[in-house]
């Protein structure tokens, strides 16, 4: 039996003028050492909004209040009303850790759709940088390109088996850089840096999405600037900061160290 969401999460919800429903469990499947795909039932797939949307997941903390986090939605299925999140393994985070343990029919609240970032209709060449926590978001974008058009993909993982792919539609021009981490901190932007370097702009319009952790996302964007891309040709979004616990409200503490 599903139950109505939490006061808390209709209220959020009605202040931010989106929805809150109560998602269940219907699968958790591993795909690599480091990714996991959750896949909730929902009673409205509205929730999850466009490509490069997310959701706040309610999870509850050891004090019983509520602790809200952000997951970009890698896929949606209209017929059997579900919505996927893929989640990574190899960090310690509240709703990470609630989400790969979860078993068929537990239940949770989502606020959303929520975010603003979307799909450039006018751009040539779609560029994805970032670690691994991006891909589901990565690709759930590169999904709803129209033909012709390129994507590619700049994506540091932990390891070579960390690579998880999928299949687009045979007019999308794709191209993947994967870097393995070996070793460096989530928050290098070594590697990162190393595969921009060794990417060429193709021609046209293009626009680039940096997803993933704070640091790193924070060099590459300031890579790309001075490589010739404008404010308005990157769209880029934290989703987590190493060393900080994301706050209450499921962003990442922006403050500066200094």
């Amino acid at each position: 039996m599903t139950t109505p969401p939490d006061a808390s999460s209709t209220s959020l919800a009605e202040r931010l003028g989106v929805r809150a429903v109560t998602a269940t469990v219907k699968s958790v499947e591993t795909l690599s050492p480091s990714l996991a795909a959750v896949t909730l039932s929902v009673p409205d797939i509205a929730i999850a909004g466009v490509p490069g949307n997310d959701v706040m997941i309610s999870i509850a903390k050891l004090d019983g209040s509520l602790a809200r986090r952000r997951y970009s939605v890698r896929s949606t299925n209209a017929e059997e009303s579900t919505v996927t999140f893929w989640v990574t393994t190899h960090h310690d985070g509240l709703a990470s850790e609630w989400l790969r343990s979860a078993t068929p029919g537990a239940q949770t609240d989502l606020v959303g759709p929520r975010g603003k970032i979307v799909l450039d209709p006018l751009a040539d060449w779609y560029l994805f940088v970032g670690e691994i926590s991006a891909l589901g978001a990565f690709y759930n974008l590169a999904e709803a390109i129209e033909t012709p058009g390129k994507a590619i993909f700049i994506v540091e993982v932990p390891e070579a088996t960390d690579i998880v792919t999928t299949s687009f539609d045979s007019g999308l021009g794709v191209t993947g850089i994967f870097i393995e981490r070996q070793g460096r901190a989530p928050s290098d932007a070594e590697g990162i840096l190393r595969g921009l370097a060794a990417f060429e702009f193709p021609e046209g319009h293009g626009h680039a999405y940096l997803f993933g952790e704070f640091s790193q996302i924070k060099a590459a964007k300031l890579a790309l600037l001075d490589r010739g891309l404008t404010e308005d040709q990157i769209s880029s979004k934290a989703f987590w900061r190493q060393g900080k616990a994301n706050q209450d409200h499921g962003e990442p503490d922006k403050t500066s160290d200094s």
